[in-house]
């Protein structure tokens, strides 16, 4: 080997801005998206959705469909019944008012008996062709009778309708935390009260790429193959085995290129049960992508509570307690996932950086006749950073406490650390001081006056934004297994079971094999997304690196290890004695070496191949300061994005290109949700008004048009894995969407209308908040 020098890890190891690898096959149009995958006889899948909010299915008349052309099959939620396809999971493991159990309707693949949701799938339909498929499902005559509906979050808890007889109040489940008592004490001898309403709106995920699958049965097999676009692959093998009947060793799930996931992409979803059932009752393979309609009406939605909070202070600004009541609107299905986001674990973070002795959190479920809700980047973290955030900036206003001495007299300090929050969590780490010390002067915070007047002058109203805060990473998945292969051919190809989705995973866990081996990156394969190599959590709640990567680093370690012991065998000399470097070993003082690449390939199979899998200790807790200036034009209500600085607490930083990435894409989310995005239905019928990017108004390049100023400080890093990390992915988006309304209710204050600031409720669009300012 002759391409290898002592540089190699220094140059192309952790720490290095290494362009990602998955970049240019993207760039070139050589991406392998689900979609890229159709072979030439596959079936065409159309879906057959409900047009109605709640509606009891009387009959599924499909003959006029079976009798068109190229029609292959077509299935209603009553075939997959009496198929003996089950109900798919929901419920959580939270109780009601009552001690019953969590309470949901029961969710069928293909709707059974009624439609609860507009766009609900009720029936399929598989042709030789796309457009076949369409006429055919077009030609599906559904027998609907409309029934009372939930169709909004007010409405459910005026009990206006029933989702289920399980819940006449429309509560599935709800969740206490803290002690209401104390709480109450210390609310009666607080100095200081704030109080706010505050609307966390519906978003929409919106990833480039729709949600995909293929699947072709082999029947002389008896086995699955399935393609598709998902964080979690092994998550979707289990899902479909179980509603086929089959082991899960009986399914495959492969997953290329992802456009995008957010977590939106994570579980198995009832398309993708839907058709693999259709492939193998078929004996072909069937092919489905949905079109950007059906994303907008089907996949699970993101955020969607109203929540009521109170902070108790002492005279001097020291919080005393935190209450939060709130509701949660998790849709006509109770998810395991999208109940737990909202009653557990964003209350996990709802302290955020501050010490807060005493708490009183009661949090409820709420079911209604909208799309379900589920993972969304940040995950509930975002919905209770904003909570806090925005108290903390309303009670320096009510208090006359400056904002930043606020926060600074409330910080959990080094020496608490490890910290156990009123929510039972340990963060093992944390300088949240240290972390907005810098921020400020990145920021140019003590300039901002100069600059307001400036915009005063121009007849705009400029205001400042913070938001200082933490996060959990992790999912509660903490053990991760990975495989690497060193081959005589002169490469070493890895396995995990993270996922790639756009974030340059493989990219970093290349990085960490170059660190071990002190080879070229270009030696190294990276592959991701097969359960037949390997099975895992996936890649959701910024764990991929901190898990999987953890694992990557200690199974490369551990194979340099066992490739050493092979070594002193083939040299004739002691382990010890052994001196690895460059991709070779050397026998230590002399001449005698042998390249990795050779030793492999004079092993059996030629390669020397470790099963390595390794078990975190616990979350990561990354952290930021956040500041941003926005100017406001009292005319017309038009909110202008103007600059935006951070110092993320992110630990030790594999890749520096990729984590700025992360951290000004999540950014750029959560401005979109701050200023502009909102999933709406109409509160008489049910029916999705902003079913298309007509009507959802996501972020363009010309409205982030501000300055970013990004930085990451490494100087904490995590204790609970080996290389130090901390969860990335989401950290932006939990800061921005607070520190971008701060920076208006700042602006609403500086200008003489401090009493709008407790109002704002986002997204704060043109028209909403000239209508604050006009008093309507």
């Amino acid at each position: 080997m002759t391409d290898a020098s002592p540089s190699l890890a220094a140059r192309f190891g952790s720490g290095q801005a290494v362009r990602r690898l998955e970049d240019d096959a993207l760039l070139q149009g050589r991406g392998r998206y689900t979609d890229d995958l159709g072979q030439p006889g596959d079936g065409w899948a159309v879906f057959v959705r409900s047009p109605h909010a709640h509606a009891l299915i009387t009959k599924v008349d499909a003959d006029a469909a079976r009798a068109m052309p190229g029609v292959r099959g077509v299935f209603s939620g009553a075939d997959l019944q009496a198929a003996g396809v089950p109900a798919m999971a929901t419920g959580a493991p939270f109780k009601r008012a009552d001690g019953s159990d969590c309470a949901s309707p029961a969710r069928h693949p293909l709707a059974v008996g009624a439609a609860r949701f507009v766009g609900e799938a009720v029936a399929l339909v598989v042709a030789d062709s796309l457009q076949q498929a369409r006429d055919a499902a077009e030609a599906v005559w559904v027998d609907y009778a409309e029934a009372p509906a939930v169709p909004s979050l007010a409405a459910a808890l005026r009990a206006q309708a029933v989702v289920t007889p399980a819940a006449p109040d429309n509560i599935a489940c709800e969740a206490r935390h803290g002690n209401a008592e104390a709480a109450q004490l210390a609310f009666a001898q607080a100095a200081h009260v704030v109080k706010l309403d505050l609307t966390h709106q519906r978003v929409a995920a919106l990833t480039l790429e729709p949600r995909s699958v293929r699947a072709a049965w082999d029947s002389g097999e008896g086995r699955l193959d399935m393609h598709l676009s998902s964080q979690m692959p092994t998550g979707v093998r289990a899902a479909v085995a179980a509603a086929l009947g089959l082991a899960p060793e009986a399914v495959r799930v492969r997953v290329g290129d992802v456009g995008g996931g957010f977590g939106m992409k994570t579980g198995a979803y009832p398309e993708d049960v839907v058709v693999a059932w259709a492939a193998r009752a078929t004996g072909r393979p069937v092919r489905w992508a949905a079109e950007r309609s059906e994303e907008f009406l089907a996949t699970t939605h993101g955020r969607d509570l109203q929540a009521h909070l109170e902070l108790a202070l002492a005279a001097d600004g020291r919080i005393l307690a935190l209450r939060v009541h709130s509701h949660a609107n998790v849709g006509a299905y109770a998810l395991g996932t999208g109940v737990a986001i909202q009653l557990l674990i964003g209350p996990w973070v709802q302290t955020s950086v501050y010490h807060v002795p005493v708490i009183d959190f009661h949090f409820r479920a709420v079911l209604t006749h909208q799309a379900p809700t589920g993972a969304y980047r940040g995950a509930g973290r975002p919905e209770a950073i904003f909570n806090i955030e925005r108290l903390m900036d309303e009670a320096a206003r009510q208090t006359g406490i400056d904002r930043v001495q606020l926060r600074r007299r409330n910080f959990i300090r080094p020496e608490q650390m490890p910290y156990t929050n009123p929510m039972g969590q340990t963060y093992d780490v944390g300088r949240f001081e240290h972390v907005l010390e810098q921020a400020l002067p990145l920021a140019d915070w003590d300039g901002f006056a100069a600059r307001a007047a400036a915009s005063k002058a121009r007849g705009r109203w400029r205001g400042l934004g913070i938001a200082t805060f933490l996060e959990w990473t992790g999912g509660n998945a903490f053990e991760e297994r990975v495989t690497i292969d060193v081959k005589g051919d002169g490469f070493i190809e890895v396995y995990s079971a993270v996922n790639q989705m756009g974030q340059g995973i493989a990219t970093s866990l290349a990085q960490l094999v170059v660190d071990a081996f002190d080879v070229p990156i270009e030696r190294v394969r990276v592959v991701l997304g097969d359960t037949d190599r390997g099975n895992g959590f996936g890649s959701a709640g910024s764990r991929s690196l901190f898990t999987g990567g953890s694992a990557m680093h200690t199974g490369a370690e551990r194979t340099v290890q066992e490739a050493r012991q092979l070594a002193a065998r083939e040299l004739e000399a002691a382990p010890e004695d052994i001196r690895y470097a460059a991709g070779r070993f050397a026998v230590a003082g002399t001449d005698h070496a042998i390249d990795l690449f050779e030793l492999a390939g004079r092993q059996p199979g030629g390669h020397i191949w470790v099963e390595h899998t390794h078990t975190v200790a616990g979350p990561t807790w990354p952290n930021g300061a956040h500041v941003c200036e926005v100017e406001l034009d009292p005319q017309t209500g038009v909110v202008q994005l103007l600059a935006y600085a951070s110092v993320n607490d992110v630990g030790r930083v594999v890749n520096p290109l990729i984590v700025r990435g992360q951290l000004d894409g999540g950014a750029v989310q959560g401005i979109g949700q701050a200023l502009l995005e909102r999933v709406v239905y109409d509160a008489s019928s049910g029916q999705l008004l902003t079913g298309s990017l007509m009507d959802y108004s996501a972020p363009h390049a010309d409205d982030i048009a501000a300055r970013f100023r990004t930085e990451m400080d490494q100087s904490t890093p995590c204790t609970n894995n080996p290389m130090g990390v901390k969860g990335v992915g989401e950290l932006g988006t939990i800061g921005a969407t607070p520190c971008v309304v701060n920076a208006v209710a700042d602006a609403l204050a500086r200008a003489g209308r401090p009493e709008l600031a407790p109002r704002l409720q986002m997204p704060l669009s043109p028209a909403r908040l000239w209508d604050l300012m006009q008093g309507a």
